[in-house]
Formats: C-alpha cells, sequence, structure tokens
C-alpha cells in the first residue's frame, strides 16, 4: 500500500506583483506533488493582483491583509493558517519564483529521511536557466557576511550533494511543523531581510539541521518584490536588522568586533553613494545604522 503524502501549505506573499505571482502560480500546477494547498498572502496591493488570480485559480486560498505586513508579518499569517489547517509541512515560497516539476517531491523526500531535518531548501538558479544564485548558505559571525555557495557559477554538477547549511532562505523554504511549535514563528521586528537567517539560527539552536536539497530546483527573478537591488527601503532593512541579527546571535565581544567592521564597510559604501550622488540610499543606510545599534533585543 503506498504511503500517503504529507499535507504541505504552500504559502506564497503577494505586493503589488501581479505578472511575477501568476506566473510563480501558473509553474506549481505543473508540479509532480499531489497532498498541497496554497495559501496567498495579500499584503495590501493596489493593483488588480487579486482579480486577476482569483479570475485563474480557484483554489487557492486568498488571505487579506489591509496594510503590507512585511515578508515577516505576512509569512506570519500564512504559516498559522497553515498549522491551523494541520500542515505536516510549510513551504514559503516568493512570489517571483519559477518551480520544477519535482522540486517539492524531492525537498520531502530528503526530509522524510531524517527526523532530525527541519528545514529544507532547494537549489536556487536566477532567471538564466544554468547559473546558480545559491547552493547553500553559511553565514559569517565575525563579519555578519553571508556566504552564497555556487554564487554566480554554472551549473556542472558540483554542488549535487546533500549538505548541511546555517540557514535557508525565504526564496524558498520548507520547513517541519514541529519547528514552528518548538521555536515559534518569525520575528517581526525584522520586517524584511534577515529574518530568514535568525530563524535558521534559532531552528539549529533548538536542534534541528538545516539542508541543502540539490535534487529540487526554482528559478528566482531576485528582489522583484522590493523593487530591485538598489533601492532605499532595502538599503534600510538590511543595515539595521544586519545589527538586529548580530545582537542577538553573538556575545558582547564578537558583536563589538563586528561592529568595528561593519561601520568601516558603512563609511566606505556611503562615499560610493554620495559620489554617485544617490542620497536616497546614503540617508537609508545611516538611518538603518543608526535604528539598529539602538534597538534593543
Amino acid at each position: 500500500m503506498k504511503q500517503k503524502e504529507p499535507k504541505v501549505e504552500i504559502i506564497i506573499l503577494n505586493w503589488n506583483g501581479k505578472k511575477d505571482t501568476l506566473e510563480c502560480l501558473s509553474s506549481l500546477k505543473k508540479i509532480e506533488y499531489f497532498n498541497y494547498k496554497i495559501v496567498l498572502v495579500d499584503n495590501g496591493s493596489k493593483d488588480d493582483s487579486l482579480i486577476e488570480i482569483k479570475k485563474n485559480f480557484h483554489n487557492v486560498k486568498i488571505i487579506q491583509n489591509k496594510k503590507n505586513l512585511g515578508f515577516t508579518g505576512g509569512s506570519n499569517v500564512g504559516i498559522k493558517c497553515a498549522l491551523k489547517n494541520n500542515a505536516d509541512y510549510v513551504l514559503l515560497l516568493n512570489n517571483d519564483t519559477i518551480v520544477d516539476r519535482k522540486f517539492l517531491s524531492e525537498m520531502i523526500k530528503l526530509t522524510e529521511s531524517d527526523e532530525k531535518i527541519g528545514i529544507v531548501c532547494p537549489k536556487v538558479f536566477y532567471s538564466k536557466p544554468k547559473i546558480i544564485q545559491y547552493a547553500g548558505l553559511k553565514f559569517n559571525l565575525n563579519t555578519g557576511n553571508t556566504l552564497l555557495i555556487g554564487n554566480n557559477e554554472r551549473d556542472n554538477g558540483q554542488f549535487n550533494e546533500v549538505l548541511e547549511m546555517d540557514f535557508c532562505g525565504g526564496t524558498c523554504m520548507l520547513v517541519k511543523k514541529g519547528v514552528f511549535r518548538k521555536i515559534g514563528l518569525f520575528d517581526n521586528r525584522y520586517f524584511a531581510y534577515f529574518e530568514d537567517t535568525d530563524f535558521g539560527f534559532r531552528a539549529r539552536k533548538a536542534g534541528y539541521k538545516i539542508v541543502f536539497c540539490p535534487k529540487a530546483r526554482i528559478w528566482h527573478k531576485v528582489s522583484a518584490s522590493s523593487g530591485g537591488q538598489s533601492n532605499p527601503l532595502k538599503e534600510y532593512y538590511m543595515n539595521r536588522n544586519n545589527i538586529l541579527f548580530m545582537k542577538k546571535h553573538v556575545s558582547k565581544w564578537q558583536f563589538c568586533r563586528f561592529l568595528s567592521y561593519f561601520i568601516f564597510e558603512s563609511i566606505i559604501n556611503s562615499l560610493i553613494f554620495i559620489k554617485k550622488r544617490r542620497f536616497d540610499l546614503f540617508g537609508a543606510k545611516i538611518k538603518g545604522v543608526y535604528d539598529g545599534v539602538r534597538t534593543n533585543v
């Protein structure tokens, strides 16, 4: 008798992202996994996203937030819904992604193979078919920097082994329900950026493994939801949340060492912003650093 597939609820956030969200949902319709439901959490969109989604995807459950709660707040709304529906797994998936047919079945297979595995991450590509965004993630607690394993490399099979990671990116993460029961949801203070790093470190401290699944593949358009790579919103949260994360997870001595490195790097970047007359980015960086230093944990 064939074993029943674990129940998965897929959480997708939408914020004025009609085109990306529709493409993501279309790719999910083709996957080779059947026991799943999609919960789309709309973060106060002003475009006609929901009209088109309702018209084309009748089986998608939609939760409408009155305002933009960020990645953390919006994801937490979806996660609470999934746990209430007794999901065995929660899959968090960015709306600016396209998924491979087998991505979910491969991640489930890997997770079910070891009860200590709590979170699984796929191999993430840029929109170009063979160019890797990351094949696993590491985090340097001395500098506060993230290492994207395999970033910008062409995939020639060099990252085809399962390996443990420091955390799993919010672009796509499969999480066992027990992880949420034990460590809670995302820390809402982050709003966006570093919430996935924080969640991963908390999960590992609780005894869970976080692993990279090379057979699961997705394609990521990168930062579509935040308006691109260089914008004041991202600059602010990346700086503030980097400091907030380090305050939460390292000793006072480590934090002082990190902060000296971080401030030096920030001065260099600020001078570049000024030279390029990107005073919006300069202001966002300064405010982010200031708010990060003054925030208590």
